[in-house]
Order: structure tokens, then C-alpha cells, then sequence
């Protein structure tokens, strides 16, 4: 059997989409008889929780994912050392980043580019140079990329210069779930957004689009996915817009499957991504989209959507009460959405990321 190590420091249980590809992919890999075998390098912090979804042994690296120090030695010279430990044939790394000296075959699947493309719009300037230069390492020492758009691969052929032959574009998918709700159940007057609340997934415009809707017409706004203190609560506030916005942090399985299956969109603001995980997990269940107008989400939701300028919160105010009004465009949008869903599938994505460690094992490089 060929074994392939696979680098789970970045995932803790609060990576959002990047830990939801890892788990999923290797989910899937699971249930496929191929000649490969796995080992998953875990942080101290997966290894502490449920990680049945691995097919192999995980070890406990000892290192915390959310300790940016002692994770980003770890990602630089343990992983190398750990995957020559255990003889492995070829190297995984799942969430962009690699090792220093890999020593073997290695394949890092990159989701995005923002530190080079948007680094105003990062958290904190403080991490901007020294990921660009890891990521900048890890590409180096790489046989091939993964990455998960056109967009995206385009990003990384201006600002990693890999070899465009050497990358394999390999969409996500959803996460299935039983589509138990049908269009005629949704409310009319109640939208959705979620997420951490990062500069470039736009949040403030979202809410200040609420507040170009009249209040007679004005509908509910939950917004789940925060940490601790809601930054958005005083902009909320100012607006005097405590009465239609519920700002939540992250919310049950139960509580998350209520809302998107009775919400009339999901909206989604996002400055700039890779892709958008959220936008497909709800094209599969039926739930109408408002999207920023991007490169990425045409690419992703092509027909499926209607689409907004991100930077006009107006904009996002019209195609709100436009489909409010409009129940015929909320169905329909369903439907096209449930269509376009059926392309994406884990079994694609996991077939294709077989097809990619044996074109790396293959590389005589």
C-alpha cells in the first residue's frame, strides 16, 4: 500500500470551510478501494476531539493549531521529520501550507490567495508577510497544487508563478443533507448570513443594507458565526436596528438546519474567497442565494443566484425586497440552485485527489 501523511495541524474545530474540505475529503477517501493507506498528523487540539472521520491512525503531534508560534514551526519542520517517521510515500497538506523539507512527494491543496490579493482586508497586518512567505515555501517545495476554482488557480499562477500543468482545479462540494423542506414552507420575510466575522466576509455592508429598507417593509436578519463580543453589535445598535437583527455566535446542527430551511435567502457579501462552501451546501437544499457579484461566485453559482454590488449596501437593500416580492424567482431560484448542486459531488473531489497523488508519485521530479 502507498501511504500518504496527511497534515492536520490547521484543523481545531474552528477553521470553518478549511477543516469542513479536510473532513469531507478523507470521509470519502474512506470509502474508496484504492492502493492507498492514510496517517493524519493531527494538533493537539483534533486529537482531543472526534476524529472518527479519518481512515488511518491519527497521531497527536503535541502541537496547538491555535498557538500561531508553535503551529507554524510545526507546519515548517515537524510535519517533514513526522512523514519521514513513518516512511510515508507522499506528503498532504490539506490547508495550504507544507513543510520546509519535505523529502517525498507533496501535494498542498491551496483554497485562496488573500494575503497576496486582499491583505486590507485580513484581521490582523501582523501575520500578512510571514503566511505569504510560508505559503511562498510550501509552493516551492511542492510536486503538485490542488485548488478549488478557476479563480484561484488564475491567483496562483500570478502571485506563486507554479506551473500552471502542475495545478489541478478540483471544486468543493456540500455536505448532503435531506432536502425535507420544500419552497412553499419559506418565509417571505426572513434572511440569512454566517459567518466569522473577518473584514472580507462584509458584514457591514450586509447590515447596513437592512437599514435602507423601510421599516414597514423591513425584514429579519439573523447573523450567525461570531466569537465572544459581536463586533457588529454597536453598528447594529446605531442604526437602531436592534429589532430586526439577531447577531448569534455559532449555533447547533438543529438550530442551523431550522433556519436555512425556512429562510428566504442566504446571503452572502464576501469580498473575496476562493470559493464558497455555504453557497453550494445551500444550492443543494433548495435555499435561494444573494451573492456579492464576484468572479469567484459566477463561477460557482453561475444562474443560481442574483447577485449584488458588495459595496453598495443599497444594492444589497433592492435585491433583498425584490425577492421578497417575487415568490415565482424565490422557486425558481431554488430549483436552478438543486441543479446546480447536482455537479458537485466529495466523490468527484475525492476521485480527483487520487488522480493528483498518483500524477505526484508519477513526477520524476
Amino acid at each position: 500500500m502507498t501511504l500518504v501523511f496527511v497534515n492536520l495541524l490547521q484543523s481545531t474545530g474552528t477553521k470553518g470551510g478549511i477543516e469542513v474540505y479536510a473532513r469531507e475529503l478523507y470521509r470519502t477517501l474512506g470509502t474508496i478501494d484504492s492502493e492507498f493507506e492514510y496517517v493524519g498528523y493531527a494538533s493537539s487540539e483534533l486529537a482531543a476531539r472526534d476524529h472518527s472521520w479519518f481512515p488511518g491512525r491519527v497521531i497527536d503531534s503535541g502541537i496547538s493549531g491555535e498557538n500561531r508560534l508553535s503551529w507554524a514551526a510545526g507546519e515548517l519542520f515537524s510535519v517533514g521529520r513526522a512523514a519521514a517517521r513513518e516512511k510515508a510515500d507522499l506528503i498532504h497538506g490539506p490547508a495550504m501550507f507544507g513543510p520546509l523539507r519535505p523529502g517525498r512527494p507533496l501535494v498542498i491543496s491551496f483554497h485562496d490567495l488573500l494575503y497576496f490579493s486582499h491583505p486590507e482586508l485580513m484581521q490582523t497586518s501582523l501575520f500578512t508577510e510571514p503566511v505569504k512567505w510560508m505559503e511562498r515555501r510550501g509552493a516551492a517545495g511542492a510536486t503538485r497544487l490542488i485548488t478549488i476554482s478557476e479563480y484561484s488557480a488564475r491567483a496562483i499562477d500570478r502571485y506563486l508563478r507554479f506551473p500552471r500543468d502542475r495545478v489541478d482545479v478540483i471544486p468543493l462540494a456540500g455536505i448532503p443533507k435531506p432536502a425535507s423542506t420544500s419552497a412553499a414552507t419559506r418565509r417571505s420575510d426572513l434572511f440569512l448570513a454566517m459567518g466569522q466575522r473577518s473584514p472580507y466576509k462584509n458584514f457591514e455592508t450586509v447590515v447596513r443594507a437592512l437599514a435602507t429598507i423601510e421599516p414597514s417593509r423591513r425584514p429579519r436578519l439573523v447573523i450567525t458565526g461570531s466569537h465572544g463580543d459581536d463586533p457588529l453589535t454597536p453598528l447594529v445598535a446605531e442604526l437602531g436596528l436592534r429589532e430586526w437583527i439577531e447577531l448569534k455566535s455559532w449555533v447547533s446542527t438543529e438550530e442551523l438546519d431550522e433556519l436555512t430551511a425556512t429562510a428566504t435567502a442566504l446571503i452572502d457579501a464576501t469580498l473575496a474567497t476562493g470559493f464558497s462552501l455555504p453557497a453550494l451546501e445551500a444550492m443543494t437544499i433548495g435555499l435561494p442565494l444573494l451573492m456579492s457579484d464576484t468572479e469567484v461566485f459566477r463561477e460557482v453559482a453561475a444562474e443560481a443566484a442574483d447577485y449584488f454590488d458588495p459595496k453598495d449596501p443599497a444594492s444589497l437593500g433592492r435585491a433583498m425586497t425584490a425577492l421578497m416580492d417575487d415568490p415565482d424567482r424565490q422557486r425558481e431560484l431554488t430549483a436552478l440552485g438543486r441543479e446546480r448542486a447536482l455537479g458537485f459531488s466529495w466523490e468527484k473531489v475525492a476521485a480527483s485527489t487520487l488522480d493528483t497523488f498518483r500524477a505526484a508519485l508519477a513526477d520524476p521530479r
